[in-house]
């Protein structure tokens, strides 16, 4: 028969993704008496702005609002957020709670015993494809009844309702995704920003660490020059004469004797007058 064929050529054929079709999605029922879950850091700090943003803007519509206090969370510091985060925790920890409790009542098992009811699997109804070869076969084996009428509900109102609760909950999606697609600009555009703030401070960073090396290296010559200029100028008192090594701490000691006592040491200063003014300082 032709339906035998059709059904070998459907065994046969490649198993397709998605929901199979010619049967309707279950629209599963939402327990009421659960307890409310549990809502994200931001979540909660979207909650606190929606207010302060609709008084200090008023006449914002929702994406804009939306897409504002996704600039603030962005721009939020991490203290500010960890708050936020701290709360998600808690909230979610009293979710937890509120539901082990609820697991134990009644109403739970209930509304599980009703769920099981709601997924009990149903038989596959046949494709409209093979109901048409079947039902022109049985017109070919019997004389068509002028007086008999065909009617297929296709569109009851079971499935108007659900087609009506499908496009809602599409809308919605939509609209969501728009608005993270929004979220998602903006946080690229914050990124971009802070790639560029990195890459100008390392460039920064390595233009410093070159005039740090090159200040070292002019402080070494200065050292060298300075010990050699010096070495023949005993400190007054302790006889210290000078290395590269104690360079620094003879020229404080140097000034010291020089600024506290200048009458007592004219013939000093006038020692390292000369010196200097033979020195070659770059």
């Amino acid at each position: 028969m032709t339906t035998g064929t059709a059904g070998t050529s459907n065994d046969n054929s490649p198993k397709k993704k998605g929901w199979p079709k010619g049967r309707k999605r279950r629209l599963l029922p939402k327990d009421s008496n659960a307890p409310k879950g549990p809502l994200s850091g931001y979540m909660l700090f979207m909650s606190d702005q929606r207010e302060i943003i609709r008084q200090t803007n008023a006449g914002l519509a929702f994406h804009e609002i939306t897409k504002l206090v996704a600039q603030r969370w962005a721009q939020l510091d991490a203290s500010s957020k960890t708050k936020y985060l701290e709360a998600a925790e808690a909230d979610k920890e009293r979710y937890q709670k509120e539901l082990e409790e609820y697991q134990k009542t009644d109403a739970y098992k209930k509304f599980m015993q009703k769920q099981q009811k709601e997924e009990s699997p149903t038989p596959p109804k046949k494709p409209r494809k093979e109901i048409v070869e079947e039902r022109k076969e049985e017109e070919e084996e019997e004389p068509m009844n002028p007086h008999s009428a065909l009617e297929i509900p296709i569109f009851t109102e079971e499935f108007l309702n659900h087609n009506k609760a499908r496009e809602a909950e599409l809308r919605q999606l939509r609209k969501s995704n728009t608005d993270y697609e929004e979220q998602n600009a903006i946080l690229q555009k914050h990124i971009e920003s802070m790639k560029c703030t990195v890459d100008r401070l390392e460039s920064e960073t390595s233009q410093q660490r070159s005039n740090n090396a090159a200040l070292q290296q002019h402080i070494e010559t200065l050292r060298r020059t300075l010990t050699k200029a010096f070495m023949t100028l005993p400190l007054p008192g302790s006889q210290e004469m000078p290395t590269e090594e104690s360079i620094d701490s003879y020229m404080v000691q140097l000034h010291s004797l020089i600024v506290n006592n200048p009458q007592q040491h004219q013939n000093l200063i006038q020692t390292v007058r000369g010196i200097v003014s033979q020195l070659a300082l770059t």
